[in-house]
């Protein structure tokens, strides 16, 4: 079974973060490109009710990811993850409505992936902020990385885009539904409207 072992920070300064990564040997495995995501769930809502994601990705690629409930562990999320690829994107998500699901939001990120001792660090410029993911085999491995490279631990976040999203909704009672660039132009998010804390100094 695949497994997400994960935790993101809000990053104050994403430009400085990518050249401390860059001196600290980080290899680039994904240039920077962008994410238009779909999750899917009945109308019912079943499947967030039972905390599982179906979500239907399109950047260079299009995949479809199934991720069943999340557990802190060490700190960090884990959780079952099953991902692949499927050659179009717009079919896939036909297959998924004629199954019953119904897209209920969709949501936006510019990502940026590096590998560095083992970790896959992840840079993502967010509609409401920045922030840096670390995806590892176990959480010692993602803590000792995020140390290294001058992460504030104690300000880690283990919550989704979407739940930071949510709780943002709720704070500012924004009127829309989708977490994408364009719904924010023009907004300035702060990290306590997000209730949280800049890791990076």
């Amino acid at each position: 079974m695949d497994q997400e072992i994960e935790v993101k920070f809000y990053l104050q300064d994403l430009a400085a973060f990518r050249q401390r990564l860059l001196s600290a040997g980080a290899f680039l495995t994904q240039p920077r490109v962008k994410e238009i995501n779909l999750r899917f769930d009945t109308p019912q809502r079943d499947l967030s009710q039972k905390a599982q994601v179906l979500r239907l990705r399109q950047d260079e690629a299009a995949h479809l990811t199934f991720k069943g409930p999340g557990a802190l562990e060490g700190g960090v999320l884990a959780r079952q993850e099953i991902e692949f690829e499927v050659s179009d994107c717009a079919v896939a998500g036909g297959v998924l409505e004629g199954l019953g699901y119904r897209v209920f939001t969709t949501y936006e990120k510019i990502r940026e992936n590096f590998t560095l001792a083992g970790v896959q660090v992840s840079l993502d410029e967010m509609p409401f902020g920045n922030f840096t993911e670390l995806e590892g085999p176990n959480p010692d491995a993602i803590r000792k990385l995020a140390g290294s490279l001058g992460l504030a631990w104690e300000r880690r976040i283990a919550m989704s885009y979407l739940e930071l999203f949510a709780q943002l909704k709720a704070r500012l009672a924004l009127p829309f539904d989708d977490l994408t660039f364009e719904a924010f132009h023009g907004l300035v998010i702060h990290p306590e409207d997000l209730g949280v804390q800049p890791a990076d100094g």
